[in-house]
């Protein structure tokens, strides 16, 4: 029995994401009992009052960046995919995320990592991704109000910034990684580019 979770609600060229429990959902094919939904198992059907079927799934990060409460333009998955194939980011790593935003990140880095801590300066978009990082169901992932400078609990493994990045913030991450550990940034624009280049080399050497 799936209970009270976030759910996709996939029927034909159509899908639903939603948290089952008490209500129905009303949808143009029919509407749909979401407490009965609740009683599925995942991968079985329910039938709206039409006879329309809809099979109740556990969502997986990509529905999170389709679906999740946003505050802002997310990392794409091609993106985020880069940073973990790059990091060899896996079971054995504790990353930190700096610039938490929606969280979408960092749901993809707890679906690997054995723990992740993100940070984000903005209380109102911390408690955002809060709520979508719960929704995911990842107890290793701590979702944090404050900024990455304020954060002593090292060594990572991994370091992540999708922020706006300054020298100290490159130096700050460079303090918190573990030996042989990895630094990686998401800078769209190239003054931030060069700003992480400039601080980087002179810390870690050759960068990608």
């Amino acid at each position: 029995m799936i209970g009270p979770e976030r759910v996709i609600l996939r029927g034909e060229n159509r899908e639903y994401f939603v948290r089952l429990g008490e209500g129905k959902l009303s949808t143009d094919m029919g509407m749909i009992d979401l407490e009965a939904a609740a009683l599925c198992e995942e991968g079985e059907t329910v039938l709206t009052h039409l006879g329309k079927e809809f099979a109740v799934i556990r969502p997986k990060a990509g529905d999170y960046f389709s679906h999740g409460k946003r505050t802002g333009a997310p990392m794409m998955p091609k993106d985020i995919g880069i940073v973990m194939a790059y990091t060899g980011m896996c079971a054995r790593d504790r990353v930190l995320d700096a610039g938490t935003g929606s969280g979408i990140a960092a749901i993809y880095f707890g679906g690997c990592a054995r723990e992740v801590v993100t940070c984000e300066v903005r209380e109102d978009f911390s408690r955002v991704a809060g709520g979508n990082i719960s929704d995911a169901g990842l107890s290793n992932v701590e979702c944090r109000a404050c900024d990455i400078l304020e954060v002593t609990d090292g060594p990572y493994d991994i370091v992540h910034l999708d922020m706006q990045i300054e020298a100290l913030h490159v130096e700050h991450a460079y303090l918190l990684l573990r030996k042989g550990g990895y630094f990686a940034s998401y800078t769209p624009f190239l003054e931030q580019t060069f700003t992480v280049i400039d601080a980087a080399e002179k810390l870690f050497g050759k960068e990608h």
